[in-house]
């Protein structure tokens, strides 16, 4: 039987445990894929305990790098991730989250984060995001 979001605390953790957070701040890398069309939308960082809410209240939360704590997404937008699925990849170092979005994934209010071409990069005049 798969397990699947919201989980009960315990179970979480249990499972946050086993991941591997070597990356900055020591996070695990979270890419967001949409359950339905498998179109990729977001990629974050997620600590330990982003992961544990993540899991215990089925929507998506994640790690800042820049402002260093933990933030839901659509926390003040209304833009959230429901989480329907966890996949960890083979050094636990990753997740897959597929979700259901509840609105735009980007803060430009794109549905994806993705949708620059390799070409906007040589013909935009607007310096790096931040």
């Amino acid at each position: 039987m798969p397990l699947r979001p919201p989980l009960p605390r315990y179970l979480a953790e249990k499972i946050a445990d086993k991941l591997n957070y070597r990356h900055l701040d020591n996070t695990v890398i979270a890419v967001v894929q949409e359950a339905t069309t498998n179109q990729v939308l977001m990629v974050a960082s997620m600590n330990r305990e982003a992961v544990i809410l993540t899991l215990t209240t089925g929507y998506a939360h994640f790690w800042s790098l820049s402002r260093k704590r933990i933030w839901m997404k659509g926390e003040t937008s209304g833009n959230r991730l429901h989480v329907v699925d966890v996949i960890v990849d083979c050094d636990l170092d990753a997740l897959l989250l597929r979700v259901k979005p509840l609105g735009p994934t980007c803060h430009t209010f794109k549905w994806s984060c993705f949708h620059n071409s390799l070409h906007t990069l040589l013909t935009v005049n607007e310096g790096k995001h931040k």
